[in-house]
Formats: C-alpha cells, structure tokens, sequence
C-alpha cells in the first residue's frame, strides 16, 4: 500500500482544496492519504465525501503548532475527536493568534512594501487558518517576491524584522491533549535544521516518556543521515515512524508520495486512535 500521512489543504495553507488534496492524492497513486491542516479540522468533512468518492481511504488528523525549549515544534494528531473541549479550545487560541500575527507582520510589511490585508485576505481560503504562507503568496502576487520559498528566505524569514511570534503550547502539553481526545500524537518533521535545532535524543526520550507514538522520519526536510539518526532513536524509545510529503500543493516543491509510511504503522495507528479511517 502506499500510504503517505501528512498533506495540507486550503483549510489551512495549502493551495488545494481538501477535496482536490484527495483528488491529487488518486492521481498519484496513493491508496491512503492523511489531511493535516494546521490547526483546524475544517477540512474534514469534504476530505471524507471525496475519500468515498474516490475510492481511497483517508486518515484524519492536524498539524499543531508547539513550543519546546524556545524553538517551534509540530506535533502531528492522528484520528482524534475533533469535538474534544481541552484540544478544540487551544486550536482555536492558536489560530487567533496566528490570525493576530498575520496581522501584525502585514503592518509592519506596509511600512516597505505594497501590501494591505486585503491582498493577504486574497490569497485565503474561507474560513481558513490564516499564516505567513499566505503573506507569502499575497507578496508573490504583488511582484515582490518570485516565489513562497524566496519570502520565507528573507522577508518572512523568523527574526527578519517582520517577523512575529505567536502563542503555541509546550509540545508535552498538546501531547497530552491529543491523547485525552483518543488520537495518536507523532512528532513532525523534528530533524528539520531549516526550522530549527533537530530533536536530540534526550529530547525524544523525555517526548516519549510523555506519551509521544510516533516520529516521521522520513520527510524531505530530513538528511539520509538524520533519517538513520531518527530512525535508530524511534526504534531505541519504541516510537512508530512514519514517512510523507508535507503536501501543499502548488505553495511548496513537495510531491505526494515521495515518502511513504508501512501499511503494519498505518494499522497501529488506526487501533490506536478513536476515530476510524474513511474508507
């Protein structure tokens, strides 16, 4: 089977709709494909209809912004309840605090370049979780940057003078969350020195210790040497590894399937996890 477990929508920055995500997902051979909007399940519902529609299965889950140790981390949650109080409230707090940072970066934007929150606002989808992706794109579209990697390369770069940080839980803190709301808490893309420092090993031990299921090891933000590196350690602490694209559609170079988890984790996953696959 080929299974790839991480993918993003318009619901959050992607460039797809979620039933496009799951359309793209049939296209390039999948047989499963996971939605992983940042913090928001909005997208569930038209994943599922175009899931069935299509014929292939879909997991559920969402990207959740986090802190560790004064870096940014995410923690992806696999088949929990979406209605869950306790995770629904701090999803909901950290997309209006990205909505607040967006506004924030925009104003300070305006002072050098041509940019409104008009232009930002469309670039967003409906009732999306608003992000510096769509700052980004509003730039691109504006002439002032060729592309979202060139924004992220400098103007939106975190510490640029633009930048803005935002309210995120502690990563021990959403991994509880996640287990009390039945899902399944894998830690996403933690090698990434594009991001920030990679997870040592003393950091995953204390994650799992925690309650952490899962490592994606094998991700393109991830050196072959880093993917043995992590892959050692989620054997070492008894974590599931999971492999995937990171999907945006057309907002980054990622392509669907490029890594791919086992069909024996996605089973693990999904006995684990309160709610079932779409199928």
């Amino acid at each position: 089977m080929r299974i790839d477990l991480h993918t993003h929508s318009d619901a959050s920055d992607g460039t797809e709709s979620p039933a496009q995500v799951v359309a793209a997902a049939v296209a390039a051979g999948l047989d499963v494909v996971a939605l992983t909007d940042h913090d928001t399940t909005r997208g569930w519902a038209e994943a599922a209809g175009a899931a069935r529609e299509h014929g292939v299965a879909l997991v559920r889950g969402v990207e959740l912004s986090c802190r560790h140790d004064g870096r940014s981390l995410h923690l992806l949650s696999y088949l929990h309840d979406p209605e869950h109080p306790a995770l629904l409230a701090e999803a909901e707090r950290v997309r209006a605090a990205r909505q607040d940072r967006a506004r924030e970066m925009v104003d300070r934007l305006s002072r050098d370049y041509p940019l409104t929150w008009e232009d930002v606002e469309e670039q967003t989808a409906d009732d999306a979780t608003v992000g510096r992706p769509h700052i980004a794109d509003a730039l691109v579209a504006l002439g002032v940057v060729a592309d979202r990697t060139e924004a992220f390369a400098d103007i939106l770069a975190t510490g640029s003078p633009y930048w803005v940080p935002h309210h995120a839980p502690a990563v021990v803190d959403a991994i509880g969350l996640v287990l009390e709301a039945g899902g399944v808490p894998v830690l996403a893309h933690p090698g990434a020195v594009s991001r920030a420092r990679p997870v040592t090993e003393d950091e995953l031990a204390g994650l799992a210790g925690h309650g952490l299921a899962g490592v994606e090891v094998h991700h393109r933000d991830h050196s072959s040497s880093e993917q043995r590196r992590l892959g050692v350690l989620a054997e070492r602490f008894e974590l599931l590894v999971t492999g995937s694209s990171d999907y945006h559609g057309a907002g980054k170079p990622n392509r669907l399937g490029e890594h791919l988890t086992d069909d024996v984790t996605l089973e693990l996953i999904e006995g684990a996890g309160r709610l079932e696959v779409v199928r």
